[in-house]
């Protein structure tokens, strides 16, 4: 699997897993194009990427792995618990 490949894999099913997930609340259609990466690496024949959705309602985050020796894709949904602001005075 490419780079391109594995990324396009990974949007299509964090937006399958957002849209499943909020079907219900569907207040305002979201694209899949919403669907955003925010890191990514490939180790030899294996894929991660940590994705988002552009949506301010959804507090979730997205792990999506490739493993290559065995051709399974996995993906982890996070809730965000707290977002915490810490003040680094680099003279002290």
């Amino acid at each position: 699997m490419t780079n391109e490949e594995f990324i396009a894999v990974a949007k299509a099913k964090v937006f399958e897993n957002y849209r499943d997930r909020v079907i219900d609340n569907f207040d305002a259609f979201i694209h899949p194009s919403k669907v955003f990466v925010t890191w990514y690496s490939k180790v030899l024949q294996n894929h991660k990427a940590l994705l988002g959705v552009s949506d301010p309602n959804d507090q979730h985050y997205y792990e999506v792995t490739y493993n290559g020796d065995k051709g399974e894709l996995y993906l982890d949904v996070y809730n965000k618990e707290e977002n915490v602001c810490i003040k680094v005075n680099e003279n002290e």
